[in-house]
């Protein structure tokens, strides 16, 4: 009997931990004239982020350079990408094209909550 409680006890304790795990975070990031709407993307360290990329008006990026992302997106075009937040810190976001004046003021910042 007491074998079979500690069987019951470590398989509950194994899927606890399961629970805990990463999840996916879907984000919907709008580019206009001239900023990023949500200007702050917040998630846990090893999430799989998605992010649904769209403008309305001129084409812009959302550039995060220390995960290596660079993704253009068009007017009537959206870019859909996602990626692993596999290190935790703030890391800014901007968009890299020089279309207008106002494309190098755009900017954002995506937290990555470190693992518990």
């Amino acid at each position: 009997m007491r074998a079979l409680l500690l069987t019951f006890a470590l398989a509950a304790s194994a899927l606890s931990a399961q629970d805990q795990g990463p999840t996916a975070k879907p984000f919907v990031v709008s580019a206009h004239r001239y900023a990023f709407e949500p200007a702050r993307i917040e998630v846990n360290q090893d999430d799989l982020v998605t992010i649904q990329l769209s403008t309305s008006d001129i084409a812009h990026s959302l550039t995060i350079d220390d995960y290596r992302i660079a993704k253009r997106v068009g007017p009537g075009q959206p870019v859909t990408f996602e990626f692993r937040a596999d290190r935790a810190g703030e890391f800014p976001y901007y968009c890299n094209l020089q279309v207008e004046d106002g494309c190098r003021q755009m900017r954002g910042v995506l937290v990555v909550k470190p693992r518990k």
